[in-house]
């Protein structure tokens, strides 16, 4: 079994929402902010209630794909939750994340709760997997100690965190008009620049993680909102060094609990992945 790719590939992109974890950016940020020129204070009126509709309805079910730029996209739909601590619960495409190796299903359930991931596998023959239905891996091993403590958090890196990055943005302009998944929206674009990544900026700038390796590190993160009549996100695209994440909002709030599976039925490959990105180091 090959953790560092199985694991890195899967790892990546359940947390590939972490992107525009900003909140936090420190009162630099704020000020320029606070700067802005008049003629954007329209677009961030909007974007600040579009933002405060999606943090208080607590949740949403979507659809997501991630492109690192290197081959299949990985598709993921479920729900993210981010009312009580962020979690979400989500099926991916099998082959797209490389996971052939741990199911033979053609979707992959994965699951994060707690600052961990679990991944809904086939029992093993051998190894910390070895008759197991989950494998866990920790964020740590994703994005590092140092990483995985500054995008903790209440709402960690989902889209209501997200969102807020908004606020930090040195760069924002509105598109107009557009009709995405049958629905009008206006479409909005923002850059967010090395100085204001805040938090994200120590994950995401550290190479010697398997996040920053694998997103090929970045001095901004350049983010596409579709904001819908109901000042709501119906589409959102983050492109942050070579990847890019797209999310559609399918309907927000009144979703289930996210919990982690029993305990008896997790194998935890945490170590194994941090000493395999050491070798790789």
């Amino acid at each position: 079994m090959k953790l560092r790719y199985t694991t890195a590939w899967v790892g990546f992109t359940a947390a590939a929402l972490m992107a525009t974890s900003a909140c936090g950016a420190g009162q630099t940020a704020k000020k320029a902010a606070d700067g802005v020129a008049d003629n954007t204070d329209k677009i961030m009126a909007a974007l600040t209630r579009a933002t405060d509709r999606t943090e208080q309805l607590g949740s949403a079910e979507v659809k997501m794909s991630t492109d690192m730029g290197t081959g299949t996209p990985v598709t993921m739909n479920g729900t993210y939750s981010w009312g009580d601590g962020y979690a979400f619960d989500v099926k991916m495409d099998t082959k797209a994340a490389q996971m052939q190796q741990l199911t033979t299903s053609p979707t992959v359930r994965t699951l994060f709760v707690d600052g961990a991931y679990y991944y809904d596998i086939d029992p093993q023959a051998s190894g910390p997997l070895k008759g197991k239905e989950w494998m866990k891996v920790d964020s740590s091993a994703i994005f590092g100690e140092q990483g995985a403590q500054a995008l903790s958090g209440s709402a960690g890196g989902s889209p209501s965190a997200s969102m807020k990055g908004l606020k930090y943005a040195n760069d924002v302009d509105d598109l107009g008009k557009e009709t995405v998944d049958g629905q009008s929206t206006t479409h909005y674009k923002a850059v967010i620049d090395q100085a204001h990544m805040g938090k994200f900026k120590e994950a995401y700038g550290d190479k010697n993680n398997l996040f920053g390796s694998m997103t090929g590190g970045g001095g901004s993160i350049t983010m596409d909102v579709w904001v819908g009549d109901k000042d709501l996100p119906v589409r959102m695209t983050q492109k942050f060094g070579k990847a890019t994440v797209t999310m559609d909002f399918e309907k927000f709030g009144a979703t289930a609990a996210v919990k982690a599976p029993p305990a008896a039925q997790v194998g935890d490959v945490t170590e194994e992945i941090k000493k395999a990105n050491e070798q790789q180091g």
